[in-house]
């Protein structure tokens, strides 16, 4: 087959399932942690004084999401999984770091999850960085210094700020030349001819340690450094691309015949090849040893959320098995509902989870996968396979459509879950790869349209409910490909489908907590008493 364009190249599968954070938002959490601690590399002196802007959803739900406690932590160099973010303001005033948080009005022409991030260092000087929180952890700098760029991390990144003069970027590339670093992708962003000027180079490798200093002393040259966004392919193997195996649903499908592999066979194949075996291997069993501890400690010991509003519905729905399951859902999605709102029960109170693809859908992916793996004796390899296959379905979504609640309501989020799960689940009852897309096909018409209300912003109400749904939802699209079912649409068209309607969305419904649910007078009175928006 000839060589097709690839735009998946360079995103690990543990971007999609994952990353492995302190809850409860992927989008409003983790990305806007990583927002923060990108910006806070672009500094050559220790932050003094930082000041938050926050944008249209973040504006909205930053308190309930834990938003201003993760751009904090970010500042201050926490990882996504640290569980003293939720203490975050704690640690800058020990710290000295002086924080303050303004919130704009709603600006459509601005990305629904923005946050601008002005620093004062402890030498005197400033920076100011536009972050955006795509969905799922994934970030993109696209503004620095009132200069318009473009930084996702997906490649290793030398970014450096410098005077627009004549020679300079001639000079850059022939010192990465002579280090034997090769360029990827090379950009320079200018305000005017001869003004302040950036230069990003997206490079096959980590420049070598020698190399900054080099860079630090070319004439005209302020500042230099390495981005490294924090848990992204590059930060694992920087700069390495993965064979071209596929880029849509059709691909994958083409890729799966040519190897004689499964869904999650090639996608496994695929990160072995992006961030190498072993690497590969140990992110599948942290993943794994992660789902395993969020969906079931909820059960034996629940917790009370950030606001208040869901602990112990897992547990409850678990000890109702034996008198409702027979007549209801049966024993092992009763188990998977079960396990899957645990995860939502342990994100909500800021404990550690995957995000699968993002923190308000996590439940989903586990809780089937996990239950359906114990009831038919599955071993570790199989929940893998299944698990692969997943991230091979999420990553399609997330890179043709979206799987932020932000941009493309509910559906991007429980929707997509519920597609991966569902695929997972034909994975591992051995079906084909064509089922694996039909089931997951499946999964997301039966849920398109679905809106993102939280109410109060909290990753709560109706979320936890709705991963219930999710749930159901995979199960059934599993059983009915697997029965023989077909579906009319393909699954790169449903994709298409689903970010069509998210973008008709009013951005009431894409989780600002103005619209659905979250507008209903019992919502906004249970809100009067929230303390997680206190």
């Amino acid at each position: 087959m000839a060589p097709t364009p690839q735009t998946l190249a360079t995103t690990s599968a543990f971007e999609v399932l994952g990353p492995v954070m302190v809850g409860p938002s992927s989008s409003h959490t983790a990305g806007a942690l990583r927002c923060a601690r990108v910006a806070a590399s672009l500094v050559a002196s220790p932050v003094a004084r930082v000041r938050f802007t926050l944008w249209n959803s973040f504006a909205h739900t930053h308190r309930g999401h834990g938003t201003d406690r993760a751009l904090v932590a970010g500042i201050l160099g926490l990882d996504t999984d640290d569980e003293r973010i939720r203490d975050a303001f704690e640690l800058a005033r020990v710290t000295g770091l002086e924080v303050a948080f303004d919130v704009a009005p709603d600006d459509t022409s601005v990305h629904p999850n923005t946050v601008d991030i002005d620093m004062e260092c402890e030498d005197g000087t400033r920076c100011q960085v536009r972050g955006e929180s795509l969905g799922g952890g994934r970030v993109r700098i696209s503004r620095v210094n009132g200069v318009g760029v473009d930084i996702t991390g997906a490649y290793a990144t030398l970014f450096v700020a410098h005077r627009d003069a004549p020679g300079l970027l001639a000079s850059l590339t022939r010192l990465l030349a002579d280090a034997e670093v090769n360029i990827a992708f090379c950009r320079t962003y200018r305000t005017e001819q001869g003004g302040r000027a950036y230069s990003v180079f997206e490079t096959d490798g980590a420049p070598a340690g020698a190399v900054l200093p080099r860079v630090r002393a070319l004439r005209d040259v302020s500042f230099a450094t390495f981005i490294m966004v924090p848990g992204s392919a590059s930060a694992t193997a920087p700069g390495v691309t993965a064979e071209e195996l596929f880029d849509d649903g059709r691909q994958l499908l083409e890729a799966c015949a040519e190897r004689g592999l499964s869904v999650g066979g090639v996608m496994g194949l695929r990160e072995r090849g992006l961030t190498g075996a072993e690497r590969a291997e140990a992110a599948m069993r942290r993943v794994i040893d992660v789902m395993r501890a969020e969906t079931s400690a909820p059960l034996s010991c629940p917790a009370c959320s950030l606001g208040g509003f869901i602990g112990g519905e897992a547990q409850l729905v678990s000890a109702g098995a034996e008198r409702w399951a027979g007549a209801l859902m049966g024993t092992v999605q009763t188990d998977a509902v079960a396990r899957a709102m645990a995860v939502l029960e342990r994100s909500a109170a800021m404990g550690v989870i995957v995000a699968a693809p993002t923190a308000g859908s996590a439940g989903v992916v586990p809780g089937c996968v996990l239950a359906v793996a114990d009831a038919v004796g599955a071993g570790e390899k199989d929940v893998a396979s299944a698990l692969w296959c997943a991230a091979a379905v999420g990553l399609n979504i997330q890179t043709h459509a979206c799987v932020a609640g932000a941009e493309g309501g509910c559906q991007a989020e429980v929707g997509s879950a519920a597609a991966m799960a569902a695929a997972a689940l034909v994975e591992l009852l051995g079906g084909s790869p064509e089922q694996a897309l039909t089931a997951a096909s499946l999964a997301i018409s039966n849920l398109l349209g679905l809106v993102c209300d939280p109410v109060g912003g909290l990753v709560e109400v109706p979320c936890q409910a709705r991963n219930a749904i999710g749930v159901a939802a995979a199960f059934s699209a599993a059983q009915l490909s697997l029965s023989g079912v077909r579906w009319l649409v393909p699954f790169d068209e449903v994709v298409a489908a689903m970010a069509e309607v998210g973008h008709a969305l009013p951005s009431r419904l894409r989780e600002t907590a103005r619209g659905g649910l979250a507008a209903t007078p019992a919502a906004r009175a249970a809100c009067a008493g929230c303390r997680g928006c206190a």
